[in-house]
């Protein structure tokens, strides 16, 4: 009795592929120039479409050239025609720009700003609301001095909103 594993050992061959004592012979070679035969389909009309698109691109180049040729004999290059569009105009264009920037800066602190008041004095509501109902039973100094400053908040956070 054989196992599978001596029988598939036995039929294989004692040396390499390379090696083999009777060489069969080679698959006849087919041209180089043309490899489209041994291709599959869809290998073909890629091959095609590749050169294809390189004719293109070619005669795209070919184009770029002749009108960069017809340019430069007429004497233009480009670079007059662009500095020609472009406008020297004086006067302080960028004081202005520097303006927009200051007063788009000082908006957004006076919004900052603007916004923590309103979280202190939501902080002096809430803390006033827990005083009132019991929740707290002896204030802390800092407590009492949060509560001292709500008017000055309501004072400050009114100032910024007429201001805007």
């Amino acid at each position: 009795y054989e196992n599978k594993y001596v029988k598939f050992f036995r039929s294989k061959p004692e040396l390499p592929p390379g090696l083999n004592p009777d060489p069969t012979p080679s698959p006849p070679s087919r041209a180089p120039s043309d490899p489209s035969p041994s291709l599959s389909k869809t290998a073909r009309r890629n091959l095609k479409r590749k050169e294809k698109r390189k004719q293109q691109q070619e005669l795209k180049n070919q184009e770029g050239e002749k009108q960069q040729k017809l340019k430069n004999e007429e004497g233009e290059d480009g670079l007059s025609s662009t500095l020609e569009k472009i406008d020297l105009g004086g006067g302080g264009g960028g004081k202005k720009e520097e303006k927009k920037l200051e007063n788009s800066d000082l908006s957004t602190e006076r919004s900052r700003r603007m916004k923590s008041l309103r979280k202190k004095l939501r902080q002096v509501q809430e803390l006033q609301q827990r005083l009132e109902q019991g929740g707290i039973p002896q204030p802390t100094k800092e407590q009492l001095e949060k509560l001292g400053r709500r008017k000055a908040l309501e004072e400050e956070l009114r100032g910024l909103e007429m201001d805007s």
